[in-house]
């Protein structure tokens, strides 16, 4: 009987032009170094790009400490005016001046309740990289401004443009 002869197939791997191409269209990676890190001393400076990731990374910070205060200082107000209700005093003058205590403290809370609002707004801002600009004109608030700030969300000019307007309609 003879001998089997095992044939082999020739077959040769052609890469196909369409991977090829895919290959060349290929945008390069980008590494992604992860969150942006800062000191607690860090300071931005007019020397850095305007609103570069470490500034927007101290605003942010700045931002989420003063509403973290504010809630606080508020929890703490409510706490304590709720103690204060079960102290009424049969004397007149007394009780007019617990409603006018309790009435300016709330309207402060009121106040500090707005206050957080725009600090939500201009966390939103940072998230949608709009913040730092002016609403109005898109040109840069600058950094002193929004040290004093955070919140701030328009240029000097156009925020005494927007008060000179909100003056005149309410003399309306």
């Amino acid at each position: 009987m003879p001998k089997a002869s095992k044939v082999k197939k020739k077959t040769s791997k052609v890469k196909s032009p369409a991977k090829s191409k895919v290959k060349s269209l290929a945008k390069p990676k980008i590494v992604d170094k992860g969150p942006i890190k800062i000191s607690k001393t860090y300071i931005p400076k007019e020397t850095e790009k305007y609103m570069c990731e470490k500034h927007k990374v101290f605003f942010r910070m700045k931002l989420q400490e003063w509403k973290k205060e504010l809630v606080k200082s508020n929890n703490e107000a409510l706490y304590n005016g709720s103690m204060d209700d079960n102290s009424i005093s049969a004397d007149i003058v007394d009780q007019a001046s617990s409603y006018t205590d309790k009435n300016v403290e709330m309207k402060a809370i009121n106040r500090q309740i707005k206050l957080i609002s725009e600090i939500d707004k201009a966390l939103a801002r940072i998230r949608e990289d709009t913040y730092g600009y002016c609403l109005d004109t898109a040109e840069p608030i600058g950094l002193k401004r929004l040290m004093a700030r955070p919140v701030a969300k328009y240029t000097i000019a156009a925020q005494e443009k927007h008060e000179k307007d909100e003056k005149v309609h309410a003399d309306d």
